[in-house]
């Protein structure tokens, strides 16, 4: 039984380790599609705005862009993750077999891992040993593909982490601008926005431990960008009769 005392834990540092992937891709997910959501909707409906302030042509393009933009979303995010899971299963599952068919050969390459690393040769022998001996398939992913066989993260989750969170992002700006009086759809929605986004943007920054000015500024010019251009091409083509 060791002697040595257990280690305090570091507010500022994420030790553990359970599930850490499988959260990291659904805050990933969730403050990406939330954005998506926002911006994208916002666009969609303050350029129709633009164009005209009938509350038909703006509901229709809302609600199109709402659930397509979810289910788009929710659809990239599986594709995308089923594409990685399969690689780290794929690759777990060759350790396994050799780690059957090979022990000697793995536990060789294990210990001249941890030399690399820097241990002496002896000590290196004894960590991959006794690593061995814990948990083998554990100790050969972390060490040589730094995987970790409990972390494999789940397409399901982060497609509907992604969906539900565009869904939710979008409705606010739809909300504004289908049940807003005409004088105020545009500047409301505008407002709306860029403090929605200024939330989501440092959410993103505080959940992640960074500092949380510039992720902030970063979505907040990008709204700005994104809306204003859909306005005033919107009220071009308003103007212009091109709609008529």
């Amino acid at each position: 039984m060791s002697s040595l005392p257990e280690p305090a834990p570091h507010a500022d540092e994420p030790h553990e380790s359970a599930g850490l992937a499988e959260r990291l891709n659904w805050l990933r997910a969730g403050v990406l599609g939330a954005n998506d959501g926002i911006v994208s909707t916002a666009a969609v409906v303050v350029g129709v705005a633009g164009a005209t302030t009938a509350t038909g042509p703006i509901l229709t393009a809302g609600a199109a862009a709402l659930i397509g933009g979810a289910v788009s979303m929710a659809l990239g995010e599986y594709v995308s993750v089923s594409s990685s899971a399969d690689s780290q299963k794929a690759l777990i599952a060759q350790e396994r077999r050799e780690l059957e068919e090979m022990p000697d050969e793995e536990l060789s390459e294990l210990t001249y891992l941890y030399e690399r690393r820097g241990l002496s040769a002896e000590t290196a022998a004894t960590v991959a040993r006794e690593l061995t001996a814990h948990d083998a398939l554990a100790a050969h992913l972390d060490a040589e593909l730094n995987i970790d066989p409990d972390e494999v993260v789940s397409p399901w989750n982060a497609a509907a982490a992604s969906a539900v969170s565009f869904t939710v992002g979008a409705l606010l700006p739809f909300l504004t601008a289908v049940l807003l009086p005409a004088a105020l759809k545009i500047p409301v929605t505008f407002a709306a926005v860029l403090v929605a986004l200024a939330v989501t943007g440092g959410l993103g920054a505080y959940l992640g431990r960074a500092p949380m000015a510039r992720p902030i500024v970063r979505v907040v010019i990008g709204g700005v960008l994104a809306l204003g251009a859909t306005f005033l091409i919107g009220t071009w083509l308003g103007s212009s009769g091109a709609l008529g």
